[in-house]
């Protein structure tokens, strides 16, 4: 194993693929807000990164997209909510961040050894 990949940086990378898919659905079904029988799709965040360090979807296979269930449809038969998809998108926004945080401190170890070695 290289040191670009470290099990701190697949993790992340990981983590960073099941993010930006959620951020995908978030999107597509903000822009379906007004589409008539639209249902809100969404993936099961905790089941994907537990899929992703069991390294299961290493081959490529993407994350199980499903419907959102429970939620309120109007009287066109779409259930998207702007609330719930506005609170998903901000969280999607932090974990990026958080995420993108991680990968600065790693980069910066690495760093650090390059310039401290011998």
């Amino acid at each position: 194993m290289s040191w670009l990949q470290s099990p701190n940086l697949v993790m992340v990378q990981r983590f960073l693929d099941v993010d930006a898919m959620r951020q995908t659905l978030v999107s597509t079904n903000l822009a379906n807000v007004d589409t008539p029988g639209y249902h809100t799709r969404d993936i099961d965040f905790r089941g994907e990164m537990m899929r992703a360090m069991n390294g299961q979807g290493d081959d490529g296979t993407s994350p199980f997209v499903m419907p959102v269930r429970g939620l309120l449809a109007r009287p066109d038969g779409n259930n998207v909510s702007l609330e719930r998809e506005s609170m998903l998108l901000a969280e999607v926004q932090l974990q990026f961040k958080s995420a993108t945080a991680i990968l600065r401190t790693e980069f910066a170890m690495i760093q650090t050894a390059i310039k401290e070695g011998p």
